[in-house]
């Protein structure tokens, strides 16, 4: 029996929690808000003026940012066997009418994870400020790159659904809470080799100024795409597996490394003794550049290619992946017992 729950992550969303919980349809089984330790108590508000009996409220004793109060739904509906778990934000922005379109791939076996995508209608982004339209085309770009998903774009989008059989294999401990959390949530989800589609929706937005500011997470977010770009090619390309693709990244790293700097060092020091270049030392700069780029382009298009295609939930219910099951707490097997009779 497939059951689905929401987690709505508040915090300073008092004036807004109630209508997004009225607008939740039957579909929905449980309801859960997590007040992340909200200076405006939404948490005891919700429990003081909503009657659905599918809401129940979380605490946070500690602010952990939003990503820290969807683990804790997410975990919460995991214990009360929701099937898929739905996140939404409290600021009335996300259309909980489109609930089932999430659900619906990940029920029928099409993916283990889904969220929103606002970029899929042009003209609906005549609403998005274009500030926002640039940093979220940059952010695509980058988490692209970082965590191997490159069909998929909008990553800071909050409105998603996940499979409850993922949530025990997500390393909760390691991924980030705050600002980056949606981000990371791909990045960890890739390493699990998770299929995740898009969703389009419409984007909305009033006057209210965003809390993510480009200056203050420029840096962080650009170190934190580089490690796990590092991190995700280390663990896919060389400690799981060896394929042409390492081989490509292994011969094109120090082609093209070595051309840039043999090709730079000697045109500073040709160019302080005025003396001409040799034809030989440009081509042996040229060809270790040109020949780089031609193995890490190889390199790039089977990354594309090696996207997951088979949703893991289905995975876990084969004997396949059975320790993976073991390991997320599902079963445990008695090594102490034989079957067969000696």
């Amino acid at each position: 029996m497939t059951s689905v729950a929401v987690v709505i992550p508040t915090y300073r969303a008092k004036a807004t929690i109630l209508s997004v919980l009225s607008m939740i349809g039957p579909e929905v089984e449980r309801i859960y808000v997590v007040d992340d330790a909200c200076p405006e108590q939404t948490g005891k508000f919700v429990s003081a003026h909503c009657t659905d009996p599918r809401v129940h409220v979380l605490h946070n004793e500690i602010n952990q940012g939003v990503g820290g109060a969807t683990l804790a739904g997410y975990q919460a509906a995991v214990a009360d066997n929701a099937t898929v778990i739905v996140k939404l934000d409290a600021d009335a922005q996300m259309d909980p009418d489109l609930i089932p379109f999430f659900v619906q791939p990940i029920l029928s076996g099409q993916a283990d994870y889904t969220k929103g995508n606002r970029f899929f209608d042009a003209i609906s982004l005549s609403s998005m400020p274009r500030v926002r339209i640039f940093g979220n085309a940059v952010l695509s770009l980058m988490t692209k790159i970082s965590t191997g998903y490159w069909s998929n774009v909008d990553p800071s989008n909050g409105y998603t659904a996940i499979h409850a059989r993922l949530v025990p294999l997500l390393p909760i401990d390691r991924i980030s809470k705050r600002f980056f959390f949606e981000t990371d949530m791909l990045f960890y989800l890739g390493l699990l080799r998770a299929v995740v589609i898009d969703i389009p929706i419409v984007a909305h937005y009033g006057d209210e100024e965003s809390n993510l500011k480009i200056k203050s997470v420029l840096l962080p977010f650009t170190w934190a795409h580089c490690t796990r770009f590092f991190r995700r090619v280390a663990l896919n390309y060389f400690v799981r597996d060896f394929s042409f693709a390492s081989l490509c990244l292994l011969a094109g790293v120090p082609l093209f490394i070595f051309g840039l700097i043999y090709g730079v060092a000697n045109w500073i020091a040709h160019l302080g003794s005025m003396a001409p270049t040799p034809t030989g030392t440009i081509m042996i700069a040229t060809l270790s550049v040109l020949l780089g780029m031609q193995f890490l382009l190889f390199f790039f298009s089977a990354d594309i290619a090696a996207a997951p295609r088979r949703p893991l939930h289905l995975l876990l219910s084969t004997e396949v992946v059975r320790p993976l099951k073991q390991f997320a707490g599902r079963e445990k097997v008695d090594c102490t017992t034989s079957s067969k009779d000696p």
